[in-house]
């Protein structure tokens, strides 16, 4: 399926310096949330994403140049998806490195603009329940285990849980100025 909606301009930036210091744009710290307290955080951004999705004009874009809250929640629902798929590999291979992933592109594929906002509401929940249990299910010692973007960035299923986080923490704060 395809959109008649205009793409945007991709995001080609490498974001692994939130990681090692605070984000300017939407405030994520990640000194100051411990890779065991991110389930929690992934489930009460959940809930936030059916508010945001079922609210009247979810799927209308407020600016040419940025996605609409709809085609926001299908990525971080999206987002959820890949980062389950990541840290299961983390946890069942040695050092897996990861398929890319072109946000973008998946966008225009799959029409985010053109989907249903209650229906991805519910996809969102039941995709962050999902990771958040992978998450929770992490014994405490392979939170260490290893794995690697296309790119050769290198992370462990610690900083991959916090890097998760701060992406739809990101979107949040995104979504919230609109």
């Amino acid at each position: 399926m395809t959109s008649d909606v205009d793409p945007i301009e991709p995001d080609t930036k490498d974001w692994t310096w939130v990681l090692q210091r605070p984000c300017p744009e939407c405030g994520f710290d990640p000194s100051s949330v411990h890779h065991t307290e991110v389930a929690g955080r992934i489930r009460d951004d959940a809930t936030a994403w059916v508010q945001r999705l079922t609210r009247s004009g979810a799927a209308q874009r407020t600016r040419p140049d940025m996605w609409s809250v709809l085609e926001y929640g299908c990525h971080v629902r999206d987002v959820h998806r890949i980062f389950d798929s990541r840290v299961r590999l983390m946890l069942t291979e040695t050092d897996p490195r990861f398929p890319n992933w072109d946000q973008d592109a998946t966008a225009i594929a799959d029409g985010y603009a053109s989907q249903d906002p209650a229906v991805v509401a519910t996809e969102v929940y039941d995709a962050a329940t999902v990771v958040a249990d992978t998450y929770d299910g992490v014994p405490e010692d392979a939170w260490s285990r290893r794995g690697l973007r296309s790119n050769g960035s290198e992370f462990t299923i610690a900083t991959i849980a916090l890097y998760h986080l701060h992406d739809i923490v990101h979107h949040g704060h995104d979504v919230a100025e609109m």
